[in-house]
């Protein structure tokens, strides 16, 4: 028995065979779970501003407040001598137990970051958990000093997409930093120094905490160092770029 191929069965053919092919691929790019063009934004990850790609020859110096306010006054009056303002991210627990020194940092005029209400580890919080502890906090310090906080620094450092994004739905801004001076581990202001010494590039954000045992007698050095390198201390809100941005795989934050 013999079958009769005429031009339009071929073409009938290919295109059915043509078809399944095309659906096979793609279920198994489903089963495979490569289908990029879906999955790109579910799993991109989420980072926090940890350094700004700028020209100006700027860096912002950035204190935690976490523990007690004994050395706040000491700071204060560094930074006054030194004619510079500064970024403090402040605990919304540390805020109630020191109103009075929330006060003289805003009046002081340096800018006041968010750090949570009570520095818990976020990861492990839901969304919701997490927004709460950016709005309790930030709700503290606008009863103290009449302002609402516009910037996240996360606890510990820590953070995921649940975390960046929940800081984002709160209307805040994430910061982190690419200079840790580790003054918490008791450092003397040399030893702080040199880590910074050589590092420091337009653009960098530098950690440090109050409340450690020498932070506040070296930040005179510090400041005074940061100053003969050839850069102006500025607070983040003055360093970041506030639109048109991206933040590539390394933190650094871009304009588009």
């Amino acid at each position: 028995m013999f079958i009769v191929f005429n031009k339009q069965k071929i073409y009938s053919y290919l295109v059915s065979f043509g078809t399944v092919v095309v659906l096979f691929l793609i279920a198994f790019t489903i089963t495979s779970g490569n289908l990029t063009a879906i999955t790109t934004s579910s799993n991109l990850r989420e980072l926090p501003i940890y350094c700004v790609e700028t020209s100006n020859k700027e860096i912002a110096l950035t204190i935690n407040c976490a523990w007690n306010a004994d050395d706040i006054d000491s700071i204060l009056k560094t930074l006054e001598e030194n004619k510079m303002k500064i970024t403090f991210f402040i605990v919304g627990d540390w805020a109630s137990k020191f109103p009075e020194a929330v006060k003289k940092i805003y009046n002081a005029g340096h800018e006041i970051g968010n750090h949570s209400n009570t520095h818990p580890h976020v990861n492990s919080l839901s969304s919701d958990a997490n927004i709460k502890e950016v709005n309790e906090c930030c709700n503290k310090i606008e009863e103290i000093t009449g302002s609402k906080t516009t910037l996240y620094r996360t606890p510990y450092g820590e953070y995921n997409n649940t975390v960046i994004r929940s800081v984002k739905e709160a209307n805040h801004i994430p910061i982190q930093w690419n200079l840790d001076t580790l003054d918490y581990t008791g450092l003397t202001g040399e030893e702080m120094w040199n880590r910074l010494n050589g590092k420091l590039e337009n653009g960098s954000i530098i950690l440090m905490h109050n409340g450690t045992t020498h932070t506040a007698d070296s930040l005179d050095m510090l400041l005074k160092n940061i100053k003969k390198s050839g850069y102006e201390i500025v607070k983040v809100s003055e360093l970041i770029h506030k639109s048109n941005y991206i933040i590539d795989n390394n933190g650094t934050q871009k304009l588009q």
